[in-house]
């Protein structure tokens, strides 16, 4: 019971920064009646968050002089983010920092639901093989899930002739 109440909070709490960090651009009505200082001050916001290093996905300044521009040409019948991404899709580039903005507001929720599948898969595969295996294997086969990009270039030919050297010195021995 625990740990579905930690649960819960944790997931309301990244809501909350997910709605103070993007919820300017996902309720079309509120941007549309925001007032310039806090347009401004929620753009800033949003460069801040995706700002990584000295780099950032948006700039603010330009962020807020595009919204602010896109509040008049925004057509009626546009009400939802993906119906602004595919207007935005349409202007070819004059938009180009909302254009990235949407794009990320519209795809954080997949990386949620991707993390969610990863562990979901764990789960799977522990349920699956915790009888037949041993503990020490099961932590190695998880870790391979995990680290699964660097599985992936891994050359096995290779390792295969490092074991069999290292094998062959303890056989001889």
């Amino acid at each position: 019971m625990d740990q579905a109440l930690y649960s819960l909070e944790t997931r309301f709490e990244q809501f909350e920064k997910y709605e103070q960090t993007f919820g300017f651009l996902f309720d079309l009505d509120k941007l549309k009646s925001a007032s310039d200082d806090s347009l401004m001050a929620s753009c800033a916001n949003l460069e801040e968050c995706l700002k990584h290093e000295n780099h950032s996905d948006v700039i603010g300044d330009d962020l807020y002089f595009e919204l602010s521009v896109l509040k008049d040409a925004l057509p009626e019948d546009c009400k939802r983010p993906i119906e602004v991404l595919n207007f935005l899709k349409g202007m070819e580039g004059c938009y180009p920092n909302e254009w990235i903005a949407y794009r990320i507001l519209l795809t954080i929720t997949v990386y949620v639901a991707s993390a969610k599948r990863s562990f979901s898969k764990l789960k799977l595969i522990k349920s699956y093989l915790r009888s037949t295996m041993s503990q020490e294997r099961l932590n190695g086969l998880a870790i391979i899930s995990i680290e699964r990009e660097l599985v992936r270039n891994l050359d096995y030919e290779h390792m295969v002739k490092i074991f069999i050297k290292t094998e062959g010195r303890k056989i001889v021995s």
